[in-house]
């Protein structure tokens, strides 16, 4: 685990500073979908310090198990609006509102915890019918209608693209979503920031990182293949 974990780092550093960016503007997203809670331990342990679910009900027997671990919590899975409540109790930055519904729900529950939700709009940048996220052309509305909400605070994008063997094909969604983050940081709207884009995983994370990703969300190259 800790060779793994030094191997992405040291991956994640050297895309970084091959592009002129300074490695600590990347950070890393343990994805911990279907690992044992012994494993993230073990994980913590080596040194990760942000952990990313896909899954509530996964994710609070984790959190239940891990509290006192020194842990940021980041939901990057679809998440359906009557589960909000849950996501707000235990996540600190949530990757995958996509619609204004989603994003009402979560200002609710985070009103109700006293909280400010920090979250991020996905993107479907690819047009694919199977994943979820709003698209590029209406993410300029969702986002104005989003930051009128009391609660809730838009940190940046958060995207997938296709999947492919060779990274480089992944790149024109990258770099579309990042020219799609400096368009609406343009736009200077009341209360939202562009600071973070997620996107980038274990096949593409450093396409990525070339692209412009500060969140790159890695699960298999850290904990291998899952059964």
């Amino acid at each position: 685990m800790k060779q793994n974990l030094e191997n992405i780092r040291r991956r994640i550093a050297d895309a970084a500073t091959a592009c002129g960016r300074d490695p600590q503007t990347v950070r890393l997203v343990a994805v911990t979908k279907t690992v044992s809670v012994d494993r993230v331990a073990e994980a913590i342990d080596a040194g990760i310090d942000i952990v990313g679910e896909n899954y509530i009900q996964e994710a609070r027997d984790k959190f239940d198990a891990l509290y006192d671990r020194p842990l940021t919590w980041h939901f990057i899975g679809h998440l359906q609006s009557n589960k909000a409540k849950y996501a707000v109790r235990m996540f600190d930055l949530i990757h995958s509102v996509d619609s204004l519904k989603l994003a009402r729900a979560l200002d609710k529950a985070a009103q109700n915890n006293a909280k400010i939700q920090k979250i991020l709009i996905q993107v479907n940048i690819s047009q694919e019918e199977s994943k979820s996220g709003t698209t590029e052309n209406e993410a300029m509305d969702l986002v104005t209608d989003i930051s009128r909400l009391e609660h809730v605070r838009i940190k940046g994008l958060m995207t997938m693209p296709p999947f492919f063997d060779q990274p480089e094909r992944a790149r024109p969604f990258f770099h579309q979503l990042a020219r799609l983050q400096r368009r609406i940081a343009d736009r200077n709207i009341p209360g939202v920031r562009m600071d973070e884009l997620s996107m980038g995983m274990t096949g593409d994370f450093e396409v990525a990182i070339q692209e412009g990703a500060t969140l790159v969300r890695i699960g298999t190259a850290l904990f291998g293949a899952r059964r």
